[in-house]
């Protein structure tokens, strides 16, 4: 048999991880023969757009170097497919590129909307009499996917988001004067991100001084004096918060209003925002950092035990499919924190497509302006561990297509 795998949503730094995970099992199993990378997610499906991976991934060294490159080797997609019965064109093209190339399973390493792609594939197979199987590999640094108790990708992007934070309280803290530094994380509607900057509590830090979330409804009259309290006791204040916080109408003028192909707003921008509202109100020295792209690519200050399990679960993938099942998407279930212990499992592809896990209210402080220590406990494990990473003239190698 042969296989097809694709990548999907935004890049991480473990996305490549799972790929590996699904090309190794691959190899250790006698009665799969070609593994297909798909460029562009499921583009390259309907596209027939499919590379040979053995022609690409040919020492252990390949591998090695594929599993700590950050973003998606493959190229990814946001590619939403339609309801099959409102247009079967699109799924047929996906059928005849299976057909063409003998595939018998098909693996898609992505977030909430593209399980939602597993979903709908695997149930337009079925009804087509086709016996191919698809299996979901979660991956996503907003950690928002449901059933599974993380996602491959976050415990790398906590570690850095916490590390860079922690080196903004070290710059931050140099002079005489009053100031106040803004962080603003990625996460649309759920502040998982965000909130596991209480980690550096671990090491002795106070800061973030202050923590907002989306989950909680965000007043900026309150936020003011929150801030006005921290300055009482901290020369200087570091915030961080949730690209997703909402504020109201009359502040909200750099609310672009776009939208990308999912229909999920554009939200960055609060940082900046609430950067000019402290200015207006406060008038010590404010700044505002927006850490982007860098949170989601930065594979030099990746977890291990991010890395290793982004890479168990793409194996696991596949012998879920060797065992015959389809339609389905892998899931962490933890056993325990200390010692860290999870296993894998798998569940409904319609149990996470389309569907978000927010950030627990029990870990959300009664003023909605930080996070309670006991969600230290769920966050520590995951960013454990370091990678050593292959260096070329002190720069970090990454492997390219």
């Amino acid at each position: 048999m042969n296989i097809a795998v694709a990548q999907s949503g935004g890049p991480t730094c473990a996305i490549n991880a799972s790929l590996v995970g699904v090309f190794k099992q691959a190899l250790k199993t006698p009665e799969i023969d070609a593994v297909f990378g798909s460029i562009n997610g499921i583009e390259g499906i309907i596209n027939d757009e499919l590379i040979d991976l053995k022609l690409v991934i040919k020492s252990n060294e390949d591998m090695e170097l594929l599993r700590q490159t950050p973003s998606t080797v493959l190229g990814s997609c946001r590619c939403k497919l339609p309801e099959a019965d409102s247009d079967y064109s699109v799924y047929e093209k996906i059928l005849t590129c299976f057909e063409k190339h003998r595939i018998e399973a098909f693996f898609y390493i992505g977030g909430n909307d593209s399980m939602d792609t597993v979903m709908k594939l695997s149930a337009y197979l079925k009804e087509a009499g086709s016996s191919v199987r698809v299996i979901g590999i979660p991956k996503t640094i907003d950690n928002d996917l449901p059933v599974t108790d993380h996602t491959p990708g976050f415990g790398s992007a906590a570690k850095y988001v916490a590390a860079t934070i922690q080196e903004i309280i070290r710059d931050s803290s140099v002079y005489s004067i009053e100031s106040i530094t803004i962080v603003e994380i990625m996460g649309r509607h759920a502040g998982w991100l965000t909130a596991s900057t209480c980690v550096l509590r671990a090491n002795g830090e106070i800061a973030p001084h202050l923590i907002y979330l989306p989950e909680r409804e965000f007043s900026v009259e309150r936020f003011v004096e929150d801030v006005r309290a921290m300055q009482a006791k901290h020369k200087a204040v570091v915030i961080a918060v949730s690209e997703g916080v909402e504020i109201s109408e009359k502040d909200e003028d750099f609310r672009s209003g776009a939208v990308d192909s999912f229909g999920h707003k554009y939200l960055s921008g609060i940082g900046k925002a609430l950067e000019q509202i402290l200015r207006e109100r406060i008038g010590c020295k404010v700044r505002s950092v927006e850490l982007n792209v860098m949170q989601r690519c930065s594979s030099h200050i990746c977890s291990k035990t991010d890395i290793d399990e982004a890479e168990e679960i793409g194996a696991r993938g596949v012998l879920a499919a060797l065992s015959g099942e389809t339609g389905r998407t892998m899931v962490f279930k933890r056993l325990s924190d200390v010692p860290y212990v999870v296993t894998v499992e798998s569940t409904e592809a319609s149990n996470v497509a389309n569907k978000e896990k927010f950030f627990p209210e029990k870990w959300i402080n009664k003023q909605g302006n930080n996070v309670t220590d006991s969600a230290i406990s769920y966050f520590l494990p995951l960013i454990q561990g370091d990678v050593k990473i292959a260096m070329r003239n002190g720069i970090p190698l990454h492997f390219k297509l």
